[in-house]
């Protein structure tokens, strides 16, 4: 007990450290995210709908093909006209995969039981040497 009260705010350090190791894997767990080749499995044998949620710029310039532009300042009002299935599967990508995250807990509040997010979005996409379509 002593070597605990003597050393305080090392233990604080530890712990603190601990928790930021484990905030991503946590968070990405949370927001139900797929890696790409999850993502193309759900999209061939489950016919999952794809919901880009960048700008329209960003969309044009390269895109998933068959993916659904709804920016995410407009997905609340917009996604349930685009997908009126809520138990359709949904992969929902941005650029990086952050934005896709906060669509994610959007669609679930909506009713959308089955909303994924692509981990790494576009970019990761890129990475794997899967097709784009550009505008």
């Amino acid at each position: 007990m002593k070597f605990v009260l003597d050393n305080w705010m090392l233990i604080a350090v530890v712990l603190t450290s601990g928790a930021m190791l484990f905030w991503p894997m946590i968070n990405a767990a949370g927001a139900g995210s797929l890696s790409v080749d999850l993502a193309v499995q759900r999209m061939n044998r489950d016919k999952a709908v794809v919901i880009d949620v960048c700008e329209p710029k960003e969309f044009a310039q390269a895109h998933i093909a068959g993916a659904k532009n709804i920016p995410l300042s407009e997905l609340a009002a917009k996604l349930p006209g685009a997908v009126k299935n809520k138990e359709q599967s949904l992969i929902l990508v941005c650029q990086s995969g952050s934005r896709s995250r906060s669509a994610v807990a959007m669609a679930k509040k909506l009713g959308y039981t089955q909303a994924e997010s692509m981990a790494g979005g576009m970019g990761a996409w890129r990475s794997a040497n899967l097709p784009i379509r550009k505008a």
